[in-house]
């Protein structure tokens, strides 16, 4: 008797805690603060692992970490397919004429190659911008999509290539695992894959969904774009041939210029020398070209054409830009 008693007893229990989860605002209370406790374990890792100003990746599956310890002001990055949780602070990006802003516990999902100006970070050296990120794997959006029987997207429209979400407690708090996982690196191999499909699951499952899978989908207009943006990045410094774009996407000329802009805020035009652009930035900043160098190696026959659509992009003459730059202490994303 004594034992049925004890069992209706912790059945009582049992039911009782159920009902107080359940009740709506004791759930709020308790997401609240195990998102609260999560940050918090997120800033404490990121801090330990990232000790200075810097980015980083890991080990991890490709896995990225990002600390900032000053504003950042007009600084150049082309964006591939990422997922980019930020930690603490904020970011403002321009791309095209559309501005992004985006800070703690939102989500950037990148799911093309896109050019674009960090327009502004928010930090500074006792709260620096705290972020990290993972590739944004499409093959692995379209096996749980068959997994889970999702209807295939409708092929109507396209959608913009950059989205901005909030994140739910369950993606952060995957994200801390892999960050944890760093400090047992022998677990990796048997976890991290599990970690990153269960990331994937959660966006594929939330408000980006019809997103993801019209990325993901054969034949979509978004993800027909994509595969035409990963032709132009592969082959930016090659004569710009609009029609065979548009052929090798199966649309039509007035078609594919519409949906292009659509995905990524630029023409075909103006997407492509954007990315000759920051490549001779690149060269400037990293191989220490002079301007007349880094025009010709990205196919500009001439050099004052080049000064002007440089002055154009950034705002500066190449070497006053470039000086800037390394003054202000900055790297290519």
């Amino acid at each position: 008797m004594a034992h049925i008693a004890d069992s209706a007893s912790l059945l009582g229990s049992r039911n009782n805690l159920w009902n107080r989860i359940s009740d709506s605002q004791m759930a709020e209370k308790l997401t609240q603060r195990d998102g609260e406790y999560t940050y918090a374990q997120l800033k404490e890792w990121l801090l330990r692992l990232l000790p200075d100003e810097q980015k980083t990746t890991t080990p991890l599956e490709d896995l990225g970490l990002i600390r900032r310890d000053r504003p950042v002001l007009d600084e150049s990055c082309i964006y591939q397919p990422i997922i980019e949780l930020i930690v603490q602070g904020s970011r403002q990006s321009l791309i095209g004429s559309e501005r992004l802003e985006y800070g703690k516990g939102q989500l950037m999902v990148a799911g093309v190659d896109i050019p674009c100006i960090i327009n502004e970070v928010i930090a500074a050296p006792d709260e620096p911008f705290l972020g990290l990120s993972l590739p944004l794997n499409l093959s692995l959006i379209t096996q749980l999509s068959v997994e889970l029987e999702l209807n295939t997207p409708t092929d109507s429209s396209s959608h913009k290539g950059i989205c901005i979400t909030g994140s739910t407690l369950e993606i952060a708090d995957a994200f801390l695992r892999l960050l944890r996982l760093l400090a047992s690196p022998q677990h990796i191999p048997a976890l991290a894959p599990m970690i990153i499909r269960e990331i994937h699951y959660y966006l594929l499952t939330g408000p980006l969904s019809q997103y993801l899978r019209a990325l993901a989908t054969e034949g979509t207009n978004s993800q027909r774009i994509a595969q035409a943006v990963t032709r132009l990045r592969q082959q930016f410094l090659e004569p710009l041939v609009i029609e065979d774009l548009a052929n090798h996407a199966h649309m039509s000329l007035s078609t594919f210029h519409r949906h292009f802009r659509k995905v990524t805020s630029y023409s075909p035009l103006q997407f492509q020398k954007r990315l000759r652009l920051y490549e001779a930035q690149r060269l400037m900043l990293v191989e220490n070209l002079d301007a007349t160098s880094a025009a010709f190696r990205i196919n500009y026959e001439s050099t004052s054409q080049f000064n002007r659509e440089y002055k154009r992009e950034f705002g500066l003459p190449p070497q006053r830009d470039i000086d800037r730059m390394r003054t202000a202490g900055m790297v290519l994303e």
